[in-house]
């Protein structure tokens, strides 16, 4: 009894260590990943931005504040169940777009054959007409 005591507390040592070097090296990689995204912005910014623009060579804490700030003002701060939202309505609204495009280029198959039947002489029609309300 006395091992199976001491093999469970093992186990949910090694288990808690696991996972708190795990929670650990998920905090420094994004940190890492963070410093690294500035670094680049900065690099991207500082070779673009003064000969195109004119704008000033940028420091690297300079560069990861525009990014925050870019974040702030231009980001969205909702949790991932609003973005599948967004998503979902949006891709319902582009398939909606889709079939009514659909629709209405389907029928334009019979285009050339009606403006030789019909639509040159209703033009026509229209023309003259238009002509006549305008005198």
């Amino acid at each position: 009894m006395k091992e199976y005591v001491e093999h469970q507390v093992k186990s949910k040592v090694e288990t808690f260590f696991k996972g708190f070097f795990k929670v650990v090296f998920m905090i420094v990689a994004a940190i890492v990943f963070l410093l690294l995204f500035g670094y680049g912005f900065m690099l991207l910014w500082n070779w673009l931005m003064p000969d195109v623009f004119g704008l000033p060579v940028l420091s690297y804490w300079k560069a990861v504040g525009i990014l925050v700030m870019a974040k702030l003002l231009f980001g969205n701060f909702e949790g991932k169940g609003h973005k599948s939202h967004s998503k979902k309505g949006r891709k319902q609204f582009r398939n909606k777009m889709n079939d009514s495009c659909k629709s209405d280029f389907s029928k334009w198959e019979f285009y050339d054959e009606f403006w030789k039947d019909e639509g040159e002489k209703a033009f026509n029609v229209y023309v003259e007409r238009q002509q006549n309300d305008g005198q």
